[in-house]
């Protein structure tokens, strides 16, 4: 008897664990500094950098652990409207003193760290502040997904949207290795890890070529998440998204690009090729030596928003 009460308590202590690293609050970074409006939406942002006569505007989703960051080096000319969407469940990684109050603001109907919850808040800045005729729409990663997901909640707003489709997470890809289901229960306790000690994923192969912009946004990476159960959301809702969604999703897109690199680490290249090839109206860019982190690493593969006459 004693032996089943010690087994007892021995499950109750490891679950109690496992539930409180999943629940507990990440401290959040310093945010940087930024000339730019902020529209809380839910669990996640809409952040605008606006632009006098803008020539293009840019609506950028950021991909799994990553923030909208990733986007403002590459769009830093300052003819461009950069609308960058903060995912739900994640940090604000922007300070700013500008919170206009508008009534079209409104939380996502969908669960938070959810690719539809996402996608509603791409819908909301493509509806309400996008003011360009020539529009981007570009998403890293998971944020791929998510744009596909804006496009099939709300075709009407992509009609005369460029899409860019970087390393995307697509329907019927993979990831580069199979994940059994023990590490995604590990997850809240490698991400507490990762949290005291960030700069010991730095010597993973799957970051590419390592330069100091990349190697801020990576440090970053275990705190723009509010907490565990977030991650654990993002990674099960995209597994399941790529194994449910068929490739007749791409037919709410009308022109853009698809970046595929052939270094990727993270999402298996081959299956993005074979999905990427059922979307008509997409090009392909196959990028040879590029790694996960296309825009960082070989930013002359993304097609020009702006070109000369």
């Amino acid at each position: 008897m004693g032996l089943y009460i010690g087994l007892g308590l021995v499950l109750l202590a490891v679950f109690g664990s496992h539930r409180w690293l999943l629940t507990r609050n990440t401290a959040p970074l310093p945010r940087a500094g930024m000339q730019a409006e902020i529209y809380p939406a839910g669990d996640g942002w809409i952040i605008r950098r606006a632009a006098q006569n803008p020539l293009a505007s840019v609506v950028v989703m950021h991909g799994f652990l990553e923030n909208p960051l990733y986007f403002n080096r590459y769009y830093q000319d300052p003819r461009i409207e950069l609308i960058m969407i903060s995912s739900t469940g994640y940090q604000l990684p922007i300070a700013s003193d500008q919170y206009p109050p508008v009534p079209w603001v409104c939380a996502s109907q969908q669960p938070p760290g959810t690719i539809a919850a996402d996608a509603q808040l791409i819908n909301l800045a493509l509806e309400h502040l996008v003011s360009s005729n020539n529009l981007r729409v570009h998403g890293h990663s998971r944020g791929g997904a998510v744009t596909l997901e804006a496009a099939r909640q709300r075709p009407d707003l992509f009609n005369s949207a460029e899409v860019i489709l970087e390393a995307p997470v697509l329907p019927q890809g993979r990831p580069w290795r199979p994940q059994p289901g023990i590490v995604r229960w590990l997850l809240p306790l490698v991400h507490l890890l990762w949290q005291r000690k960030p700069e010991a994923a730095l010597a993973s192969p799957l970051w590419g070529p390592m330069g100091s912009h990349k190697r801020e946004l990576i440090l970053a990476m275990p705190f723009n998440p509010v907490s565990s159960r977030v991650l654990l959301t993002n990674l099960r809702d995209l597994l399941g998204w790529m194994r449910d969604t068929g490739t007749d999703i791409y037919r709410h897109v009308q022109r853009g690009a698809v970046l595929v690199p052939a270094r990727d680490r993270v999402l298996h290249s081959s299956a993005m090729l074979d999905s990427a090839r059922q979307a008509e109206n997409l090009q392909i860019i196959e990028v040879p030596e590029g790694s996960h982190f296309v825009l960082l690493d070989n930013p002359e593969a993304i097609p020009p928003l702006i070109r000369n006459p």
